[in-house]
C-alpha cells in the first residue's frame, strides 16, 4: 500500500484497509483531500495487480 486503481472512472489511491462498523472489510480510498471507504469485495484491482493483492483475492474467495 498504497496503490492506485480506478473506481467509477476516477483514479483513486487505496491508502489502507479497515473494518467498518457493520463488519465489512473496506478499502480506504483517497483522491486529493477527499476520501471514501469502498467495500473490498467491490474494489476493482488494477492490472498488474499490486503486491499483496493475493490477500484481497483470498478474502473474496472466502466471502463467497
Amino acid at each position: 500500500m498504497p496503490f492506485t486503481t480506478t473506481v467509477l472512472g476516477v483514479e483513486v489511491s487505496v491508502v489502507g484497509v479497515d473494518l467498518a462498523e457493520d463488519g465489512r472489510v473496506v478499502a480506504r480510498c483517497a483522491r486529493g483531500a477527499v476520501g471514501q471507504d469502498i467495500g473490498i469485495l467491490d474494489l476493482p484491482l488494477p492490472e498488474p495487480a499490486p503486491t499483496g493483492s493475493q490477500w484481497i483475492e483470498a478474502y473474496r474467495y472466502w466471502a463467497r
